[in-house]
Order: structure tokens, then C-alpha cells, then sequence
């Protein structure tokens, strides 16, 4: 076999004869260094004047971009990026969906200071809700009366087993708030959640208050809580702050107030206003105190699954309550540490709940929900403090016995009422009948008095008309005058004075009596006339 007939792959590498399937010769031989390459595969048109402008100038516009790309590089290194040049590409399109799906937080900024309103640290505000209707434009009231900073602020309300009008006020009231013409009325993100948890118990105080209702009624709190939380806790939340909806005075300051103090966990005292009958106030919260050792025997000797619940005779723990410590003229910045909270107002670090604290649905060291919340905080080592000079006032709720009593208070205050009444119409009509006659007896007695002096005038200008009597004649009138007014006398004083006169009259000249009674005789009067 030649070697022109060997298959391409058996030619040798150093003959100069190369297949003529060869890509860069025709008949198989190889080619000169420097001979020109004819091959149709190699040929290039000539240049068209029209593509090489065309290329020239995209040159040139690519400079100008390369250029403006790295002046703005420059001079805004923070906001300008590539993608925002070529948004229009793939690349850019992808960046720019990506940026918008994810989101990156760190969680060192938002651990809670004491000044958290200057570093704009977000609180988010939780309120649960059952059958509120009558309290929620009280609630509201402090909404709009609060100094942090709204903006800074997310609210978050649990609507549950409600058969009133709650979830309707509320979102109007919401919503009225949002639309407020001040701009420093409305608040950040708003969520309102609905969750049925079963529960049974009435809202009256006596069945909430009820000592039988009191396990069952705090472990479904503790899930309402834990729900609300769990579903409306962002990342950028620093401080969770809870308060009850019946809160009826309270400082606007209480955010600030209690953020100050840096703490994990801080509650303020809570008191309730009383009628002046029932002693005028009352400590109302008494879910946070210090732990006691009674109580820690009487945990021992319950079931795990027992619930302690304090101020209930069933259950004497003798401990330290922060209501009781109370003192109006106190320091309101003095604190207590404190092993359970009360539920009406808390402010807490959001950490404590990222760090797995929660309120304990369940029996947790023989406490539950706010209370086992204390605890569970405790037990982590995170600081749990209380203000006993610091107060705030809980609504009051009257109980069966007061409202029995203030119905018996009321009737007393309508009869007392209507027998002032009754004696005040006996009296007007005792006036009536006998009124006073003085003015009329005054009236009468000076027409009396000018009646006498008109006949006194009359007799006096009748006198003068008349001739002048007689010495003699005068002297007689004179005697008789006298004498009748000394018989009027007489017959006018009583008898014993007549017998004295009689008496001492005796030894006086008795013909001059006897005399005198001739000349005063009926006979002498006539004669005398």
C-alpha cells in the first residue's frame, strides 16, 4: 500500500504531504509561510465606508458612557450603581427584583436604650380586645395624648370572642385618627388581628374577678398574647409595649417614663379610683410582686398543673406586692425588683421575646401569663423591675355588693329627697294660711291715730267758737272732772288695791270723802250742767 492511500490518521507528522481533507489547503500540499491565502473560507469582502463610521462612532459613544460611569462613581459612590444605567437589561432587571424581595436587618441596632425617642428606636404598641366597645374611645383618648413620637410607634390589636360592636369602633376611630389634620397625630403600621380562643367567661367583673375562672381565663390570655406578638413583631421593632384598653388616667409621658429606666422588663403601679363610700381608692394590679418563701412551700405542695393567682384567700403566699408599697409623695423613679408582673402596662425589650421569653399558656412554675411571663423572664436572667411610687389608674368596675349598695344608697337619697319636699310644701302652705298681719295692724293703727287727732283738731276749733265759761262754772267742771275720773279708777283697779286705798284712807278727814261724794252726786252733775 502506498503511502498516498493511507487513511489521513496514518500519514506521519513529518511528511510534508497532508490530507487533502486538510482545512487550510486545496490539493493536499502544504502551504508557503508567505503565499497568499485564497481560501473561500478566508475571504473577506471589502470594507463598506458606511460600517466603519458606524463603528467609529459606537467607539465613541462607549468612551462617553465608560466615562460617565466612572465621573458618577465618583462623585456619588453611595447611590449610583450600574443596574440603575442598564435597567433596561437583563442583568439590571434581575439585580432590581432581587433587591426588591430581599430584605437585611441588623439586629444589634435594635437592642432598646434609655433614650430610645432620640435614636428613633420603634416600639410597637399591643392591645388585646374583647367586647371594648364601651372603653375604646377612652383608649384612644391616650392614643392621641402620647409624647413618643407617633411615627415611631406600630399599633397591633387582638379583636377576640367579641359579641359587640369592637372590631366596627374600632376601625372607625382608626382610621379618623390616620386622617387627622395634625401630622403628628398618625401612627405607623397598624394591624388589627381576629382570633376566637373559646372563651367562655362574661366580662362582668364578677366572673373575671372570679376565683374559679381565674386558671383557665390566664392561660387563654397567655395565648391571645402570644398571638398577637407573634404575628405583628418585626425585626425593627426595639420595645413591646402592652396596655390594657380600661386604663382610665395615666401620664402621656409613661413611654418615656418607664424607657428611661433601661430595664429588660418595667411595669408602673396600679391603682383604681372608689367612691367616696367605699374609701376612695383601692390597689387595683396585684399580679406583680416579690417572691415570698410561703409561697414557694405552697407551690411544692400543689399540682404541676396548679395556677397560683394572687389576692384570693385560697391562696395566702404572704408576698411582697408592689400596689401595697405605694406612697403618694414618693420618688416615682424608685424601683423594686419584682418576680411577677401585672398585665395593665409593660414595657419589655423586644430581645426578651427573641430570646424565647413568652406568657406561658400553660403552668410554668405554678404561675401563668403575666405572671409566668415575670418568671420565665427571670429565670433568663433578664431584669424585671416594678415603680411603687410610679401610678396609673385602672377603670372602676363595680362589683355585685357595690352595685347592690349604690342601689340602696340611691333609694335612700330619693326618699330623704322627697320627704325635704313634702316638708317644704307643709310649710309654704303654713305660710299661706297664716301670714303675717303686722303690716295690716300697722296700717290700722295709723288711720286709728289720724282719725283721733282730725276729732282732737275738731274739738279744739269748736271750743274757741264757744263764749268762756264762769270762774265759778269752771271751777265746778274742774271738781266734777275730777272726781269721775277718780271713780273710773276706782271701779277699773282690782279689789284688794280698793280695800288698801280704803284702808289708808281711814284716818284721813272724813268729811271731807263725804263731801266730795255729795258734790259728785247725779244731782250735782245736773245742777252743775
Amino acid at each position: 500500500m502506498s503511502q498516498s492511500t493511507l487513511p489521513s490518521y496514518a500519514v506521519p507528522a513529518n511528511s510534508k504531504v497532508m490530507s487533502r481533507h486538510h482545512p487550510g489547503v486545496s490539493n493536499g500540499y502544504p502551504r508557503d509561510q508567505h503565499d497568499f491565502d485564497f481560501a473561500p473560507h478566508s475571504f473577506l469582502p471589502r470594507a463598506n465606508p458606511v460600517a466603519r463610521r458606524r463603528k467609529k462612532l459606537m467607539t465613541r459613544l462607549g468612551i462617553i458612557i465608560a466615562a460617565v460611569l466612572l465621573f458618577g462613581l465618583f462623585v456619588w459612590p453611595g447611590d449610583f450603581s450600574l443596574t440603575s444605567v442598564f435597567s433596561l437589561g437583563l442583568v439590571g432587571s434581575t439585580s432590581e427584583a432581587l433587591m426588591d424581595t430581599v430584605r437585611y436587618y441588623d439586629l444589634s441596632n435594635v437592642q432598646g436604650t434609655a433614650r430610645g425617642w432620640e435614636r428613633e428606636e420603634r416600639i410597637l404598641l399591643c392591645v388585646p380586645l374583647r367586647d371594648a366597645e364601651p372603653h375604646i374611645p377612652m383608649m384612644f383618648s391616650h392614643l392621641r395624648n402620647l409624647t413618643y413620637p407617633h411615627h415611631l410607634m406600630d399599633l397591633a390589636f387582638l379583636v377576640s370572642d367579641s359579641k359587640d360592636r369592637t372590631l366596627e369602633l374600632l376601625i372607625e376611630m382608626l382610621e379618623e385618627l390616620q386622617a387627622h389634620e395634625d401630622p403628628k397625630q398618625p401612627y405607623g403600621e397598624i394591624s388589627i388581628i381576629e382570633k376566637d380562643f373559646g372563651q367562655k367567661v362574661n366580662q362582668d367583673v364578677e366572673s373575671r374577678h372570679g376565683f374559679a375562672a381565674q386558671a383557665s381565663r390566664r392561660k387563654l390570655m397567655a395565648q391571645a398574647r402570644n398571638w398577637l406578638l407573634s404575628a405583628t413583631l418585626r425585626p425593627y421593632h426595639s420595645w413591646v409595649y402592652w396596655r390594657d384598653v380600661d386604663v382610665e388616667t395615666a401620664p402621656f409621658t409613661i413611654v418615656e417614663d418607664l424607657m428611661r429606666h433601661n430595664k429588660d422588663v418595667i411595669v408602673p403601679n396600679v391603682w383604681r379610683p372608689l367612691p367616696d363610700w367605699l374609701g376612695g381608692e383601692q390597689p387595683y394590679d396585684l399580679n406583680s410582686w416579690q417572691e415570698s418563701d410561703t409561697a414557694l412551700a405552697l407551690a411544692e405542695t400543689l399540682d404541676e398543673d396548679a395556677v397560683i393567682v394572687e389576692g384570693y384567700a385560697e391562696y395566702a403566699t404572704w408576698r411582697p406586692h408592689l400596689a401595697y408599697l405605694r406612697d403618694p409623695y414618693g420618688d416615682p423613679d424608685m424601683e423594686m425588683e419584682i418576680d411577677g408582673v401585672g398585665g395593665v402596662s409593660i414595657l419589655a425589650k423586644a430581645r426578651v421575646f427573641r430570646s424565647g421569653v413568652h406568657f406561658p399558656a400553660f403552668s410554668f412554675e405554678r404561675h401563668a401569663e403575666t405572671e409566668g411571663f415575670g418568671k420565665m423572664a427571670k429565670r433568663m436572667q433578664f431584669s424585671v423591675v416594678g415603680l411603687p411610687h410610679y401610678t396609673i389608674w385602672h377603670l372602676y368596675e363595680p362589683s355585685v355588693d357595690d352595685i347592690k349598695h349604690m342601689e340602696e344608697m340611691e333609694k335612700e337619697r330619693l326618699a330623704k329627697e322627697a320627704e325635704e319636699r313634702e316638708k317644704a310644701e307643709k310649710e309654704k302652705k303654713i305660710k299661706e294660711q297664716f301670714s303675717d298681719t303686722n303690716s295690716q295692724w300697722e296700717k290700722d293703727k295709723s288711720e286709728i291715730q289720724n282719725i283721733a287727732k282730725q276729732a282732737a283738731a275738731d274739738k279744739k276749733t269748736g271750743s274757741k267758737k264757744k263764749s268762756k265759761p264762769t270762774t265759778e262754772e269752771t271751777d265746778e267742771d274742774d271738781r266734777v272732772n275730777a272726781d269721775e275720773v277718780d271713780e273710773d279708777d276706782l271701779l277699773s283697779e282690782p279689789l284688794e288695791e280698793k280695800t288698801g286705798r280704803s284702808k289708808k284712807a281711814e284716818p284721813e278727814d272724813k268729811s271731807k270723802v263725804v263731801g266730795s261724794k255729795k258734790r259728785t252726786g247725779r244731782p250735782a252733775r245736773k245742777g252743775a250742767q
